[in-house]
């Protein structure tokens, strides 16, 4: 069932979209914690999510034009510089902001094709017509620098049009931006006439030239926005002057303008109002000159700033009924627009070189081209509404986004569990994600409520804790020190993370058996009654962290407790949960602390709930088969996770790894689908279906799948198929791994689904980041900064190859070379520095160097260069070249 090799290769450039491929891109533009808008497949700007929760549909009329005329011809040519209009934005009532009696400019003339590449952070459109005598191209793009939050978290979008005159003749070019006010009054159930007090001029001071809008509400105000689009291109007019009435009259009158090529600078004495129906904007333009060649290039950058929110979560409202409110974090930096705009083109040149560099280094992995497409499409969710960055530095996220809010709140603790990119490209904003964990989302008890309170703040614990997500946080913990090297961070977070694990075992192994028995609330929203490989695996993953902490800060006594748990628990799992193929679940209700519970129900003194508990039907499997919603003799695709992170990390195993193996195979074998037609799905099938390939959550090879089996049983979740797949390489089975990655990247293929927003319970869903674990896995990738110990095991079957790294020290790329009997590793570090005093090369230390003596750190134009005697005796020399 694996693509063949010459399939699974993957040689080449990223995929370029066009025609029906266009019709669902959307790529996200923002910063981390900040907001972002999009361009679409035809270069066209759309939901702009500013507001501190998604907006997707809000799409404010914003839009680049030329008019074109040839040297000697008294008519020129109008177009916008999009491609043809996307089918789903052809009906436009509401979704896209401009159904109703609102304009829109998609009835203006575009271009006659589009060609779309997305590498992220970078967009790109080429754009085409034949009756137009310029070339123009769009390069789009938000920074994005490893390590450098405060540069990837700007509230802006940089984008630039590049034209070039293809003709024989000179051109007279009037190039235009227009961008009408994004009415944050839609968000808020008002109309925009409730926003009275609107303001738009063409501001030059303090560095910066260009548009600003902004309305006379008061600094706390929720809907209080403002926007910035600057150039540092000068020489620039504007019209603040939109023609003010209603209907259509506005976009008729500056269409007119449009297709004559006639802007004029205006502005306006008094603030624009506006009256329910037409909204007020203003237009950026350049007046150009173009000899037959020439190419000349605008850019643009568009800012916005909205300083507070309505949104809060799990908190008391306090005396005045109040509860606090969520404000971003870049509120803290910048006043407004013009603040962020300023900055935006103070910094413009770096931002660009920086975040060119991280491109380029990711991009210059030797890796398929369909995995480097995986994880860097997935990046973009960092710049998604789900994530939200407080004023107090601390991160936020959703799961994912629904279309006008958040979906799924607090961080959840299981679903983060997966994604893997922040720790290692921010580790200093994961770490804020423990620190909501254990210092804010836990109790006394140990108990960790799974949904962190916003803004930052205590919050409940009536609900059940998550065995995976609380369990999962403590390897997080180590993973953290691991990456950062930060001894005394892991002092003073190691008692919350003992706290953490005692209350886990008391709850759900009270006997000690080094199993989750008792019923264990996880990632899908049930709990499993009885021990389950799925659980029970994070389990083990996180006694072997505490085990790995304890020891490095001289708590024997505790490390010599985890082990021997461990220890138990991965012989219990041996015993009892391993059928001879893959382990499974032995589901178990009687004869539990929490057996009351179902047993009153059994006998008819318990309350049958309506939502999520048993009705009179659902009583009745219960009688027959036991608890709703358990796997079973199930092989569940995401079962020995607790053993990926274990790999990952480089701790002891969690599960026996040969068995692990099988178990991976196994899930290959029974759950992987070339074409799910013949499927049965009465979930949700929508994320992938018909002749479609995907990997299936759970299926059930030896029978006896249960009458109500876990929810979301039958799905395909890209953010599990990542896991699995990054899991399969780290054991060998690369090519099992690599299919279910290249399938995934089938499906999504822009002409049904966006190939840079993957989703399942809402846009840009969290657990999608996972697929970074492909890069550590195909690399073999650790970086254990206390021991300055750098680990490779490339999968590929590569003589040399290059790959990406970013820890908390720095990032980069690492070439290594396999000539005969020598093996030599070049670090190349962009930003930052890696030190390394050990080094170990497919499981083997093939060097090591006392820390004390110099010459082992890679710094930015200082690469560090290792080769190695692989004759077995182990020696090394290390220089910088």
């Amino acid at each position: 069932m694996t693509y063949t090799k010459k399939e699974l290769a993957g040689k080449g450039p990223q995929r370029t979209f066009k025609g029906d491929q266009l019709q669902q891109i959307a790529f996200p533009l923002g910063g981390i914690g900040a907001g972002c808008l999009h361009i679409g497949g035809a270069g066209n700007f759309q939901d702009f999510c500013l507001f501190n929760a998604p907006a997707f549909g809000h799409s404010p009329m914003t839009f680049a034009a030329v008019h074109c005329r040839e040297q000697g011809k008294k008519e020129g040519l109008l177009r916008v510089l999009e491609g043809p209009v996307q089918k789903a934005h052809i009906y436009n009532q509401g979704r896209f902001g401009n159904g109703g009696l609102a304009a829109g400019h998609e009835g203006l003339p575009h271009m006659e094709t589009a060609q779309f590449k997305g590498e992220f952070p970078f967009a790109q459109v080429k754009l085409k017509d034949r009756d137009l005598p310029l070339a123009v191209e769009i390069e789009a793009y938000s920074p994005f620098i490893p390590g450098d939050d405060l540069a990837s978290g700007l509230p802006a979008a940089f984008v630039a049009y590049k034209l070039r005159n293809r003709g024989r003749r000179q051109l007279a070019v009037q190039f235009s931006f227009n961008a009408q006010y994004p009415t944050p009054g839609d968000l808020h159930g008002q109309n925009a006439s409730d926003l009275v007090g609107h303001e738009v001029r063409h501001r030059r001071e303090e560095g910066a030239a260009g548009l600003y809008f902004d309305s006379d509400l008061p600094a706390d105000d929720a809907r209080k926005v403002s926007i910035a689009v600057v150039s540092p291109r000068r020489e620039q007019q504007a019209d603040c002057a939109w023609f003010r009435g209603g209907w259509f009259d506005a976009l008729t009158m500056l269409t007119n303008d449009l297709l004559a090529g006639k802007l004029k600078s205006a502005s306006r004495s008094q603030p624009t109002l506006t009256d329910g129906r037409a909204r007020y904007g203003a237009t950026l333009f350049w007046d150009l000159a173009l000899a037959p060649g020439e190419v000349c290039s605008i850019p643009l950058v568009y800012c916005w700033h909205v300083g507070n929110s309505e949104l809060s979560y799990g908190q008391t409202p306090t005396d005045d009924c109040c509860a606090p409110t969520y404000r971003p974090f870049y509120a803290t930096r910048f006043d407004d627009a013009w603040a962020v705009a300023r900055h935006c083109l103070e910094s413009h040149d770096a931002l660009q070189e920086r975040t060119r560099r991280f491109h380029r280094a990711l991009f210059g992995s030797t890796l398929p081209n369909y995995v480097l497409d995986a994880v860097s499409a997935n990046l973009g969710i960092l710049k998604s509404p789900t994530v939200l960055r407080q004023e107090d530095g601390m991160m936020w996220c959703w799961e994912g986004s629904s279309y006008g809010n958040g979906c799924c709140a607090g961080s959840c603790t299981h679903v983060w569990n997966y994604a893997q990119a922040l720790p290692y490209l921010f580790p200093a904003l994961e770490r804020t994600m423990r620190d909501l964990e254990l210092q804010h989302s836990m109790d006394r008890r140990g108990h960790v409520t799974f949904r962190s309170g916003l803004p930052t703040g205590a919050v409940g614990h009536g609900f059940h804790a998550a065995c995976d997500g609380q369990l999962g946080g403590v390897m997080k913990v180590y993973r953290e020190w691991q990456v950062a090297g930060d001894d005394l961070w892991l002092k003073k977070r190691y008692p919350l993370a003992r706290r953490s694990l005692e209350y886990c075992i008391r709850t759900w192994d009270p006997q000690q058996k080094g199993a989750l028995i008792e019923p264990h609330h996880n990632t899908y929203d049930i709990e499993f009654w009885g021990p389950d490989i799925m659980c029970t695996s994070f389990y083990l993953g996180a006694l072997r962290a505490m085990v790995e902490m304890a020891m490095a800060l001289g708590k024997e006594k505790d490390a010599r407790r985890y082990a021997d748990l461990a220890d138990k628990g991965q012989a219990y799992c041996d015993a009892k949960l391993w059928n001879g193929e893959y382990y499974y679940q032995r589901v178990q209700w009687k004869n539990l602390k929490a057996s009351r519970q179902l047993q009153k129900l059994v006998s008819g003194t318990g309350q049958i709930h309506s939502a999520g508990g048993y009705s009179a039907e659902a009583l009745q499997i219960l009688k027959k088969e036991g608890p709703k919603y358990q796997y079973g003799t199930g092989c569940i695709s995401d079962g020995v996770m607790g053993q990926w992170l274990a790999s990952q990390l480089g701790l002891p195993d969690a599960l026996n790894r040969t068995r692990t193996r099988r178990h991976l195979r196994a899930i290959f074998k029974h759950n992987f689908r070339r074409t799910l037609r013949g499927h049965a799905n009465p979930q949700r099938p929508g994320y992938a279906l018909n002749d479609e390939p995907g990997l299936l959550l759970c299926s059930w090879p030896r029978g006896g799948k249960p009458s109500l089996p876990f929810v979301y049983s039958d799905e395909v979740w890209t953010g599990i198929e990542y896991q699995v797949a990054s899991h399969m390489i780290w054991e060998g089975l690369v090519d099992e791994g690599l299919s279910i990655v290249r399938a995934v990247r089938a499906r999504y293929a822009g002409e049904v689904r966006n190939p840079w927003n993957e989703y399942e319970c809402g846009n840009y869903y969290a657990r999608a980041m996972s697929s970074y674990g492909l890069l550590l896995a195909l690399g073999g990738f650790r970086y254990h900064a206390p021991a300055r110990r750098l680990e490779l095991a490339p999968r590929l079957a590569h003589k040399k190859g290059r790959l990406f790294f970013a820890v908390e020290s720095g990032w980069g790329s690492i070439h290594y070379s396999k000539q005969r009997q020598t093996l030599s590793v070049r670090i190349e570090v962009e930003e930052g520095e890696l030190s390394v005093d050990e080094i170990a090369f497919s499981g083997a230390l093939v060097g090591r160097k006392k820390r004390q003596k110099p010459g082992q750190t890679a710094r930015p134009g200082r690469p560090l260069k290792i080769v190695f005697d692989r004759r077995g005796t182990g020696a090394c020399s290390l220089s910088h070249k």
